[in-house]
């Protein structure tokens, strides 16, 4: 034991060294070198709270004369804060040079000293109230009532400062994430991978806690979670944006999570407008999978287009696609949902698209908006099938525009067109698509406000047809302020908590 005290001496004058280094700098070469460092000052603390723990707090400082300045500096450093279990083995060690009984007004002072420390790392993380009696109990007592009076009074300030719900019991395992700068979250999940999945995963978590989270809610769970941010950094960006990828393929492109993504793509694109110039990269950095001239129509910003003057950018980006689909010269015929998953990045063109069909007066939907929306809502389709669901489709738009120009509109004949394109024993048209733009047409034409209930009614028969309304209207709500006038977005706020409250 004598040796390993001696090799930690040692240590600990290094690392004290380094800890000094680390606060009078804050460059992104000192960030980077304190992260890569964490692991071993990590298991340093471990080693140290293992000597500590068998000694009194006169034989620690004998020993080891600067442990309390490399535990002071420890505790204001929120990197290591922030590692794995470091925050835990600094409060353990801390613990150890407490004096038990205080004698003098030194062994008091400092006891006063170490409890300022303690409050600071205590009231930056909101610990499982088991982990606030570990600490203690690791001095060898078993009750509160036994604690010496400075911790016990310490504890109990610190207990009496968390939240309601943590004085419930000891069992609650809720946790406060960090408080940091922006800076050092992101350098920390640059660094630790581990942080960056763990916090993905939270917040997928909250994302899909219910059947159906408004995309408001989501957008704010997004925005609190700080990954726009830090996913402006490419290399954080691809893992989250990999984690969505998993999610999408596991449940079969489930709509919550299309929405998700698209939310959260939407919240990644504000952040990268608010970044410094100098630090954003070229698109290809966050979506390589894609042609260069693809994912720049992509990210363009359909909200801003002039209403009417659509049609242009939607034929170039559908032209762009289906020739990274179905053109071999691509080299990803075999392997369209790359080009998918890139386009559901980007919701907004697929509002934009069934507003230029519905809308325009042509008497012939163009095929480059009907290959589109097909290939969103199939992208497992085949070139031929494709081609097949497009012919239907055009057919239900020409009909849908047919009763809308006919005289009154009636729910039972729209209700009869959408059913016979989903009927048809050929590869029918999608059926969320189908309820798309049927839903699309009731609610951005006046003539459709006047049924709309009665062809909801008719079209709601199962909960998840239901959810799925629900979350149509949602979307208008959240992004088609440019598609519609203020009593098509009355409209669908009354339908959307009429159909909430049958759920």
């Amino acid at each position: 034991m004598a040796r390993e005290s001696a090799d930690l001496a040692s240590d600990c004058q290094f690392w004290l060294q380094k800890l000094s280094a680390w606060e009078q700098a804050s460059s992104e070469e000192t960030q980077q070198d304190t992260c890569l460092h964490l692991s071993r000052f990590q298991e340093f603390l471990r080693q140290m709270y293992e000597i500590l723990k068998e000694m009194d707090s006169d034989a620690i400082l004998e020993r080891f004369p600067t442990i309390g300045q490399l535990l002071a500096k420890t505790c204001w450093n929120p990197f290591i804060l922030a590692y794995d279990e470091s925050q835990k083995i600094v409060i353990w060690c801390l613990c150890c040079l407490m004096t038990k009984e205080p004698r003098s007004s030194t062994e008091s002072g400092r006891n006063s000293w170490i409890r300022g420390l303690l409050s600071h790392v205590l009231s930056t993380f909101r610990f499982d109230m088991k982990e606030v009696c570990l600490f203690t109990r690791s001095l060898g007592y078993e009750s509160i009532d036994y604690y010496p009076s400075l911790l016990k009074n310490m504890v109990l300030s610190l207990v009496s400062e968390l939240r309601e719900s943590h004085l419930n019991g000891l069992n609650t395992q809720s946790r406060k994430k960090i408080v940091l700068p922006m800076s050092s979250v992101v350098s920390l999940w640059f660094r630790h991978l581990p942080s960056l999945e763990k916090a993905t995963l939270h917040l997928f978590e909250k994302l899909f806690s219910s059947k159906r989270n408004s995309l408001r809610k989501m957008e704010c769970c997004i925005k609190e979670s700080l990954l726009p941010q830090a996913a402006c950094q490419p290399a954080i960006f691809r893992i989250v944006d990999e984690m969505f990828r998993f999610v999408l393929l596991e449940t079969d492109g489930a709509p919550e999570v299309l929405a998700a993504l698209q939310v959260f793509t939407s919240c990644l694109v504000e952040a990268l407008k608010k970044e410094n110039e100098q630090l954003k990269f070229a698109l290809r950095a966050y979506f390589p999978y894609g042609a260069p001239c693809l994912t720049a129509a992509l990210s363009q910003h359909p909200e801003a287009i002039p209403q009417g003057h659509g049609l242009q950018p939607l034929l170039h980006i559908s032209q762009l696609l289906r020739e990274a689909v179905e053109d071999c010269t691509y080299g990803s015929q075999r392997n369209p949902f790359e080009s998918w998953f890139l386009f559901v990045h980007f919701g907004g063109w697929v509002d934009l698209a069934v507003e230029e069909l519905l809308l325009r007066q042509e008497a012939e939907p163009p095929a480059n908006l009907l290959w589109l929306l097909v290939f969103y809502y199939s992208p497992q389709d085949g070139s031929q099938q494709r081609e097949q669901s497009m012919v239907k489709l055009k057919v239900l738009v020409n009909h849908f525009l047919m009763l809308l120009r006919s005289g009154p509109l009636s729910a039972i004949n729209l209700q009869e067109a959408a059913e016979s394109a989903s009927a048809d024993p050929r590869p029918p048209v999608c059926e969320q698509l189908v309820r798309r733009l049927l839903l699309s047409l009731l609610l951005w034409t006046p003539e459709g406000h006047a049924i709309v209930w009665e062809a909801v009614t008719h079209m709601a028969r199962t909960d998840a047809v239901t959810h799925e309304i629900i979350g149509f209207l949602d979307q208008t709500l959240y992004r088609s302020h440019h598609l519609c006038v203020e009593a098509s977005r009355k409209l669908a706020r009354k339908l959307l908590k009429e159909l909430q409250a049958q759920v």
